[in-house]
């Protein structure tokens, strides 16, 4: 037949600029990574990383001078009296290292903190043993679990958990868009709840990267799995299938890479060190620190964190709500407006065409929300 070669290139046509179109969301994941990443992560450098200097004496003061003078900004060297002092501000987390000088020069440091930022000052401080032609005892006052060597295993489980929680979004925004909102937002908090268990499986008997504090640390999993659960169910009344990639933006290239997994904020460029201070993936490493290693020092802040954050999804599903709400009435007027058209033809004898036409304009409705549906689910990363 004349009519099925003709129709061929018009078809691939249009799938190849419906492919093209869809290639923007991988795009600008790709430009959104490396941005975030490589802005992050590509060249750390200490800024005002506190340091102290144990002693009361000249000489102490005069090497704390000079180590400050020396670092142009890099270090923040004070001096404190005695051992202890130095030991009580490192499990509070107020610096993070402590050189103790003389014929056997020592150096205090707390690897759960952050091993990277161990790393920095014990190079720092070898370099000032070695000038007095000393060796340098190191000595970490608060070792991290043998499961995690690195103390950097609290950031990975971060990742899993963001990961389990936003993709879980898609499924929920997307396989489940027929479904009420308050079915949404219960079924978002139930996919917390075996998000923030598996959480704890990994870290506690599968992996072993907390020795203790399981109960603590599963709390906080929940109510960050919650949060992420909650503004992603709320956005996606708004965003639709860019809610992927919003999450991504969120959950992963700005929560990643200011949590202080990998590096502190000392050691980041002020953009991300930032954001630490008030980021949920940052409210959730530095609540399991604090929670497992420091003795729970300035755990209600970093709950506070996601607490916060659990409350702005709470309030985004509010808000979908009433968004929902408007475009139902919405459509509701517009059907009773057709309804009213359909009549009157039907009056005037023309109830064929129309009723043939309104069908098939429900057909093309339902058949772009499934393409939208199933576009979405394989959109995300990890479904």
């Amino acid at each position: 037949m004349p009519a099925g070669p003709s129709a061929a290139p018009g078809s691939t046509a249009a799938a190849l600029r419906h492919v093209l179109g869809h290639f923007v969301t991988p795009l600008l994941m790709c430009i959104g990574m490396g941005l975030a990443y490589l802005g992050a992560f590509h060249a750390p450098e200490p800024h005002d990383l506190r340091v102290d200097v144990v002693g009361s004496g000249p000489s102490a003061q005069v090497l704390a001078q000079t180590l400050q003078d020396k670092s142009d900004g890099a270090l923040s060297v004070r001096t404190v009296p005695d051992r202890a002092a130095a030991v009580d501000h490192l499990k509070t987390q107020a610096s993070y290292g402590a050189y103790l000088p003389g014929r056997h020069p020592e150096l205090l440091v707390a690897g759960a903190s952050s091993d990277t930022t161990a790393t920095v000052v014990e190079k720092v401080f070898t370099k000032v043993a070695a000038g007095q032609g000393d060796p340098l005892k190191v000595t970490d006052t608060a070792p991290t679990a043998d499961g995690d060597p690195t103390g950097q295993g609290i950031f990975f489980l971060l990742v899993a958990v963001s990961i389990g929680s936003y993709a879980s979004v898609a499924v929920i925004g997307g396989a489940g868009a027929v479904l009420a909102l308050r079915i949404r937002a219960a079924l978002a908090v139930a996919a917390s709840l075996v998000v923030s268990v598996i959480g704890v499986a990994f870290a506690g008997p599968v992996f072993g990267l907390v020795d203790h504090g399981l109960s603590g640390l599963w709390a906080m999993a929940w109510l960050y799995s919650a949060g992420i659960l909650l503004i992603g169910v709320g956005l996606h009344t708004f965003l639709k299938r860019w809610t992927t990639l919003g999450l991504m933006v969120l959950f992963v290239m700005l929560n990643f890479t200011s949590s202080g997994g990998i590096f502190r904020p000392e050691l980041q460029p002020g953009f991300f060190a930032s954001l630490h201070s008030f980021w949920n993936g940052a409210g959730f490493v530095e609540g399991v620190r604090s929670h497992v290693y420091f003795g729970g020092h300035a755990l209600g802040g970093h709950v506070l964190v996601l607490a916060l954050w659990f409350v702005v999804g709470l309030a985004l599903i509010g808000l979908a709500g009433l968004a929902e709400s408007k475009r139902r009435k919405a459509a509701v007027e517009t059907a009773a407006d057709i309804g009213a058209v359909v009549g009157s033809a039907e009056a005037g004898g023309a109830h064929g065409p129309k009723h043939a036409a309104g069908a098939g304009a429900g057909t093309r409705i339902e058949a772009g929300d499934a393409e939208e549906i199933e576009e979405e689910l394989e959109e995300t990363v990890g479904v």
